[in-house]
């Protein structure tokens, strides 16, 4: 019984030293595993960072517009070229309403799955995997998703290198390593959720949000922010999607910035 016992705890570290921050930094150097390998013949970015951008942008708006009787503090701060901008995005899917008017008018608004379809053609969600142990994945809910689509975002605070992350490690399947060793927390349980909540608050700029934190509730007003969930491939399931980094601009629109489910941990590091 302790030998079986004893076996089913190495077998859980084997899988799980790989999340384990600590760990990772000990064995950075001389251990091939922590390391990402890209054959030649494959490409790092299979899309450009302008189609990702694209995409935000597009989804982004969209949810903007359905949102726009709540978005009356944020209008306020606005320069008249970007309401202007808005005003003409309205026109469009309302011809007959006038802006105020819509803002006054507007009762039922879409869900955020469902603004995702009708701007990409499709929605995303998660729910139980359909991999043995797997827990939870995401699925293609509605619709068809073409090849080289964005399909979801990786949220969570972003760490530097040399940023504590220690406590918030243990036992989190939901750190992320990037290429330069920039580090993502997408746990949305425990000190990982306190850590970012903090952080969202903290950045704040009057009734502009430089975050979304909603993805640590079950209520996601970004609709993409659930790749933290995508499960990796199997031995009977291949990949079907791909991870590809992107560094948000720095003249990101600050209305739209309230859909970013990503944090920097310091202050003085928007990354």
């Amino acid at each position: 019984m302790p030998g079986r016992l004893l076996r089913g705890l190495w077998q859980r570290w084997r899988r799980y030293k790989y999340r384990f921050v600590p760990w990772i930094a000990l064995n950075l150097n001389h251990n091939p595993r922590t390391l990402r390998y890209v054959p030649e013949e494959s490409k790092d970015k299979v899309i450009s960072d302008e189609d990702v951008l694209g995409t935000l942008l597009k989804v982004f708006q969209a949810l903007f517009i359905n949102d726009f009787n709540k978005q009356s503090d944020i209008l306020t701060m606005l320069p008249e070229t970007v309401k202007s901008k808005y005003h003409n995005l309205l026109s469009v899917q309302h011809p007959r309403v006038k802006l105020l008017e819509y803002r006054h008018q507007q009762q039922n608004t879409f869900k955020p799955e469902e603004i995702l379809y009708k701007t990409l053609g499709f929605s995303v969600a998660r729910a139980t995997s359909s991999l043995i142990s797997a827990g939870k994945g995401v699925f293609i809910t509605r619709g068809w998703v073409p090849k080289g689509a964005v399909v979801s975002m990786y949220p969570g605070t972003v760490y530097q290198k040399y940023e504590p992350i220690f406590f918030q490690s243990i036992g989190n399947p939901f750190i992320f390593r990037c290429l330069d060793g920039v580090l993502i927390d997408g746990n949305d349980k425990g000190i990982s959720k306190v850590v970012y909540r903090s952080c969202n608050g903290r950045d704040r700029l009057g009734p502009f949000k430089m975050s979304d934190s909603t993805w640590l509730t079950s209520e996601i007003c970004n609709p993409l922010a659930v790749g933290q969930y995508v499960n990796n491939c199997s031995n009977d399931r291949a990949a079907n999607v791909c991870y590809q980094e992107f560094d948000v601009p720095a003249v990101f629109p600050i209305e739209l910035k309230q859909y970013l489910p990503n944090i920097a941990y310091s202050c003085d590091k928007q990354r």
